[in-house]
């Protein structure tokens, strides 16, 4: 890792097309401009693990519904599908345990 003393006003630049511009520096933050191209992701470490963190959260989630959905088919619950059009559904037999009751 590189590590730079830069003073307000001053550039880092990176490849050829890459700048980056020390704006201000307040206390323990410093706020720097990043002029790269379009082509380029630039991201914060921290929104980029919140994103991660909430979609293995959700794919967990996904997994459970889907395996509580297939007990559910397997267990014969299902007695017919709702015939209503535009509507897809399923009628379950309440005399039938739900999976999270078995």
């Amino acid at each position: 890792m590189l590590v730079l003393t830069r003073k307000v006003g001053e550039q880092i630049l990176i490849g050829d097309d890459i700048v980056i511009t020390v704006l201000d520096s307040r206390g323990e933050g410093v706020r720097i401009g990043i002029d790269a191209p379009r082509g380029v992701k630039i991201q914060r470490e921290e929104v980029l693990r919140a994103v991660t963190e909430a979609n293995l959260a959700a794919a967990a989630a996904d997994a459970e519904a889907a395996d509580a959905l297939k007990a559910l088919l397997q267990s014969g619950a299902v007695v017919s599908t709702d015939a209503t059009p535009g509507r897809r559904g399923v009628e379950v037999d309440p005399a039938e345990p739900r999976p999270a009751d078995a």
